[in-house]
């Protein structure tokens, strides 16, 4: 099948990827659309693992706030230039994190800022659950329940309020792809009146 500017040029402006990666990525799928999209997001950890050590030195403050002024999401997303930060999508990939966390409630943005403490505590608790288990499949069963426990309350692996297909992680992947940039979520905070 024969890809056309216009089929191209849909594909970038649903993804905002850049024109010889969505170009690719529909041939790839043979013009299938829906194709390429899923074609463009695995794509886009892949190269958000080769910008991983790169200097982030930029970036921007956002907040959200919710029911009448009851709960308010805070995010610093940083970057590594102003030209990015400076930009309106990043700006807005920034209020939508925000949102994420005013509406998710997460507890830590990645695993490794979970402490040995709160591990051992949950495994506690899950160990008393998975009493009746089968000793051979016990640890395995308590290792899922904790792996389930900090699946909710981690930022990056929480599913994306806006498209629960999709991960935080993996929005944050995809802007990545967009800009070509690190990105990374610094801090948040989520501030409510109950």
């Amino acid at each position: 099948m024969e890809i056309s500017t216009d089929m191209v040029k849909a594909l970038r402006d649903e993804t905002g990827v850049s024109i010889m990666q969505c170009k690719k990525a529909l041939e790839e799928a043979g013009g299938d659309t829906e194709r390429a999209k899923i074609i463009l997001r695995k794509q886009s950890s892949t190269i958000a693992g080769k910008k991983a050590d790169r200097t982030l030195g930029a970036g921007v403050a956002s907040a959200y706030t919710h029911a009448g002024g009851s709960v308010v999401g805070s995010v610093v997303l940083m970057c590594e230039t102003d030209f990015v930060s400076k930009n309106e999508e990043f700006s807005k990939l920034a209020y939508d994190i925000a949102m994420h966390v005013a509406a998710m409630r997460p507890q830590f943005i990645s695993r490794h800022d979970v402490k040995e403490s709160d591990l051992k505590a949950a495994r506690e608790v899950f160990a008393a659950e998975a009493a009746k288990v089968p000793e051979a499949s016990r640890a395995r069963a308590i290792e899922g329940k904790v792996g389930s426990y900090l699946g909710e309350r981690v930022l990056l692996e929480q599913p994306y309020v806006k498209d629960a297909s999709i991960t935080i992680q993996q929005l944050i992947d995809s802007a990545v792809q967009k800009f070509g940039e690190k990105i990374e979520v610094a801090r948040f905070e989520r501030l409510s009146v109950k």
